[in-house]
């Protein structure tokens, strides 16, 4: 099984603003957690000749990660380097109107391991859509995160999401759970 490390939406300006003052700095140090764990998987995949494909949010003027914006650019821990697959989307799901999945089946992949943010939308739609596709999807359970939303926190929104995805399937594919210091490329 060819694998590739799938990792979305690590920009900038991803959760800037998205919290109430008082929560902001947990949201951001939780971000920083999942950026240092998958930029190490990054590395990990890269020193395995697995691929890492990077999925980069392009917003409207005037968006917090409107294109070429400082907002819109991708965290230097996982900036693209040789080899990297970068592909832009303007919707929370990876695959809408974008060439990632051709770029995928064109390099033989058949399981991605899928980090990065945000876990309620870009997230889960995308490794749900990857399952639908016929992908198998390991899903980095400490490798997503989000902001604050409603009068859910952030932590509750993750864990309902590992909750709930753990074991959707869609045939014979389905997405599983795997702690970052798991895997195994």
């Amino acid at each position: 099984m060819s694998s590739a490390l799938l990792l979305i939406d690590l920009q900038n300006s991803i959760l800037t603003g998205l919290g109430a003052p008082a929560r902001q700095p947990a949201i951001d140090a939780a971000l920083e957690v999942v950026v240092t764990k998958l930029a190490t998987l990054k590395h990990r995949a890269r020193a395995t000749g697995v691929p890492a494909f990077i999925v980069q949010h392009d917003g409207n003027a005037g968006h917090r990660l409107a294109k070429r914006s400082e907002g819109w650019q991708l965290r230097r821990e996982i900036a693209p380097e040789a080899g990297d697959v970068v592909v832009h989307k303007t919707s929370s799901d990876s695959f809408f109107e974008t060439d990632l999945e051709a770029k995928l089946r064109a390099r033989g992949i058949t399981r991605l391991f899928i980090g990065g943010c945000m876990t309620q939308f870009c997230v889960d739609t995308t490794a749900r859509r990857a399952v639908s596709l016929g992908f198998d999807v390991s899903l980095i359970s400490d490798g997503h995160t989000t902001a604050d939303m409603g009068k859910l926190a952030f932590e509750e929104i993750i864990a309902h999401h590992n909750m709930l995805l753990d074991g959707f399937d869609a045939g014979s594919h389905e997405i599983k759970l795997v702690a970052a210091d798991e895997i195994q490329f």
